[in-house]
């Protein structure tokens, strides 16, 4: 029973984190503008030189925090091993996902869909295509993220034991994401798209502070699933696999 509990729950996060890595990817291609989410209209920001940057996100941005969260839960039950696993697995799933969607946008409309509008062909392979560098940069900066984001949360664990979750969720997931940010802009548009260094860094440093913002006002979410995923296994099993986490 014990190790039913152990892995489903397991199975069950490991479901909901790959469907968000999935799902952020996909819709990565649509930018957002933050400032009209809130009804106001764009701001002009002056960044390193670069004028004009606005608060414009991929929309991939809504659903990367709660892989974030979902990262330092399953490596606080499950460890280092744990969060490979899945990382690997999404990475290998990433580029299934992805050919089978060049491979659709190769093949020929029917001409009854195409007479619905004679552009609906154009407007899918616009809307699920995205330039080759941003996934290489997306996929390159996820795996550099994920790594470091697991061994700099063990790292603060063990030195605060079991106290202080939310320093080592926290703490963790902004020096990965300080480098995820980067690494995915510097190849998508340092490399793929020629943009100057300095372009680059005011886009990372917009990037990235939208997702410390979100990710530190997450912490709660963090503590909820906590209690949930204690209150399911049961406070022995808990402790047991929290220990295992660490070997």
């Amino acid at each position: 029973m014990n190790n039913n509990k152990v892995n489903f729950l397991f199975l069950v996060l490991s479901g909901f984190f790959i469907c968000n890595v999935l799902v952020a990817e996909i819709i990565g291609g649509k930018i957002f503008s933050l400032e009209k989410v809130f009804g106001y209209d764009e701001i002009s920001i002056n960044l390193l030189g670069i004028s004009d940057l606005t608060l414009a996100f991929t929309a991939g941005v809504i659903l990367w925090p709660f892989v974030f969260v979902l990262t330092d839960i399953i490596n606080e039950y499950y460890g280092i091993r744990g969060v490979k696993r899945i990382t690997y697995l999404s990475i290998a799933l990433i580029l299934y996902a992805f050919i089978m969607i060049f491979i659709s946008m190769a093949l020929p409309g029917a001409d009854f869909w195409l007479s619905i509008d004679k552009n609906m062909n154009n407007a899918y392979n616009l809307t699920l295509g995205q330039s080759l560098w941003i996934i290489i940069g997306s996929i390159i900066a996820f795996l550099i993220g994920q790594i470091l984001d697991v061994h700099v949360f063990h790292w603060i664990k063990r030195r605060t034991g079991d106290r202080w979750v939310w320093l080592r969720a926290n703490g963790s997931t902004l020096v990965a994401q300080l480098v995820d940010s980067f690494v995915v802009l510097f190849i998508a548009f340092g490399i793929g798209a020629g943009w100057p260094i300095n372009k680059v860094l005011a886009l990372c440093v917009l990037n990235y502070s939208y997702k410390a913002i979100v990710a530190i006002l997450l912490t709660p979410l963090l503590y909820l699933i906590h209690y949930v995923i204690d209150q399911y296994l049961g406070e022995t099993l808990s402790l047991e696999l929290k220990q295992s986490a660490q070997e």
